[in-house]
Parts: C-alpha cells; sequence; structure tokens
C-alpha cells in the first residue's frame, strides 16, 4: 500500500522534480559553510539590535515631524544596507566549495 503524503511534500517533490528537469543540481552545505553563514546572520541582527537602539533613543529626543521622518528614512536605509550585505556574504559563502 502506497504511503500518503501531505501537501507540502507533494510540493517539493514537483519543484524537486522540475529543478532536475532544469538542470538545477542541489549542492549540500558543507559544515564550514553552515558556520559561515550562522555567523553572517549573527553578526547581521547584533547589527540591527544596535541600530534598533540607536533609532529608538534619537525618536524620544526628537519632536520636529520631519526630524522624525528623516530619522526614520535612514533607519530603513540602514536595515536595507545590512540586509543586503548579510545576502551577498552567504551568497558569496554558498558559492564557495
Amino acid at each position: 500500500m502506497a504511503e500518503l503524503k501531505s501537501a507540502y511534500e507533494l510540493a517539493m517533490a514537483r519543484l524537486r522534480k522540475k529543478d532536475a528537469d532544469e538542470g538545477v543540481v542541489e549542492h549540500k552545505l558543507t559544515d564550514t559553510q553552515k558556520a559561515a553563514i550562522a555567523e553572517a546572520r549573527s553578526i547581521y541582527e547584533a547589527h540591527v539590535a544596535e541600530r534598533q537602539i540607536l533609532h529608538r533613543q534619537k525618536v524620544l529626543t526628537t519632536l520636529d515631524p520631519a526630524e522624525r521622518e528623516a530619522i526614520d528614512e535612514q533607519y530603513r536605509r540602514d536595515l536595507d544596507r545590512f540586509a543586503n550585505d548579510r545576502d551577498a556574504k552567504i551568497r558569496a559563502i554558498r558559492e564557495s566549495e
């Protein structure tokens, strides 16, 4: 008797078949790569936490709405930059073998 599969398992099987048909090869990460990715994520989270604290301090001391908007915009840019840096590092780690 065939084992019943969940919708998730069926979807993953279809995606693996699609990747195989398109010639996409799955690469397993080494332990070193996994550790480097974990470190990159940890550094990113530390930067975000630090920036969050600084942002809150600035917001609490700012009464001008225009200045507040500028502070918020800088905060969003910093978070985007941190995420882009993290993603680039992780991509580089994954591509190294």
